[in-house]
């Protein structure tokens, strides 16, 4: 289906680093913070607070993005609907991760419990 090669081909290219300021907005919005945000792209990519603010910095796109990340064990774990699309059926592994990063976006600006969006699987 060439409309969603389109799609995923343009999620690949959108540079990360325009991206999250409408990540920090959309949580900053709901009362949540740019640390609370940056914990959650950290627990999903491996990534430092160094290193997130390079690939900011360096304007890379998300296919590169995902690329230098050491994706989390528990990412299998999130699942649910975000854009339209069921996260675990999404079949290309770039715009599945995505796409989990939008999820955990959109559940700390819902407001639910860090715990539960970090999966965590203790207790």
């Amino acid at each position: 289906m060439n409309s969603k090669s389109t799609h995923d081909q343009r999620i690949a290219k959108m540079i990360f680093g325009s991206v999250y300021p409408m990540y920090v907005a959309k949580v900053e919005k709901k009362g949540r913070t740019k640390d609370e945000l940056d914990q959650v792209i950290k627990w999903l990519t491996g990534f430092s607070d160094k290193k997130l603010q390079q690939l900011i910095d360096d304007k890379v796109t998300f296919e590169t993005f995902f690329q230098q990340a050491t994706l989390n064990p528990n990412a299998s774990l999130i699942t649910g609907v975000i854009c339209g699309y069921r996260v675990e059926e999404i079949a290309n592994p770039l715009t599945q991760q995505a796409r989990y990063l939008d999820k955990l976006v959109d559940e700390l600006a819902k407001g639910r419990k860090m715990d539960k969006i970090l999966r965590n699987t203790n207790g």
